[in-house]
C-alpha cells in the first residue's frame, strides 16, 4: 500500500489513465470486430463505409499514446488487405 502522498497521487493518476485508455481500446475492438463480421458475412460495401471510423479511432489512439504509431498502421494495413482479399 502506498504510504507517501506522492505515491497515493500516482495510484490515482494511473487509475484515471487506465480508464481513459480502456475507452480508446474498447472502441477500436468494437469497430474492428464489427468490420470482421461484415467481411465474413460478405457485406463489403458496409465494411468499406466503416473503414474511416476505424482509421480515425486508431489514429486518435496512436496520437494520445494508447497504442504505438506503427501498431495503428499495421492494424489499418491488415484490415484493408483483408477487405481487398474478400472482394
Amino acid at each position: 500500500m502506498a504510504i507517501t502522498k506522492s505515491a497515493k497521487k500516482a495510484i490515482r493518476q494511473s487509475a484515471r489513465r487506465k480508464e481513459q485508455n480502456l475507452v480508446y481500446k474498447n472502441k477500436i475492438k468494437k469497430l474492428v470486430k464489427e468490420a470482421h463480421s461484415l467481411i465474413l458475412a460478405k457485406k463489403q460495401t458496409e465494411a468499406i463505409k466503416l473503414l474511416p471510423n476505424i482509421y480515425s479511432a486508431l489514429d486518435k489512439a496512436a496520437k494520445v499514446g494508447v497504442i504505438k504509431k506503427n501498431n495503428a498502421s499495421r492494424r489499418k494495413s491488415r484490415l484493408t488487405k483483408m477487405l481487398e482479399k474478400k472482394i
